[in-house]
């Protein structure tokens, strides 16, 4: 019989319990809302009452925060960190080993290149795209 739930103590002592997305078999806590079709790596995470939208793709070893959202076909890569309540909408493409802050916005067909910060409450507009700087 296989084991349907992970438990995992956070660095403050509490416990998460996390199960396995059937498309990818990325780790979803409890009270977080994954759609069916959005495909989650098995080495990522998507946290307590965060969503993932239909046809989302995320990336390995990603993780997705408290409460944020990534909206339907967005493409997150790998390694990439969506902060507590931040939004990252339909159709947006956020390269590898971005780390997007707290309460970010990456609007509707939004990209981000890789290696990216996107701070704290910022704005991203869509299909502007964002070029890190030098």
């Amino acid at each position: 019989m296989s084991k349907i739930y992970e438990e995992l103590e956070n660095d403050d002592g509490t416990v998460t319990r996390y199960k396995r997305h059937l498309n990818g078999r990325g780790r979803i806590a409890a009270t977080a809302t994954v759609d069916a079709t959005a495909w989650i790596d098995p080495s990522a995470y998507v946290e307590d009452g965060a969503t993932v939208q239909r046809a989302a793709r995320i990336g390995a070893g990603s993780w997705v925060e408290r409460d944020a959202v990534v909206g339907a076909g967005a493409i997150i890569g790998s390694a990439v960190s969506i902060g507590a309540q931040a939004w990252v909408g339909a159709a947006a493409k956020v390269g590898s080993h971005v780390r997007i802050g707290a309460g970010a916005k990456l609007e509707s067909g939004a990209i981000v290149v890789g290696d990216s910060i996107i701070p704290e409450g910022a704005t991203v507009a869509g299909r502007s795209g964002y070029q890190r700087a030098a």
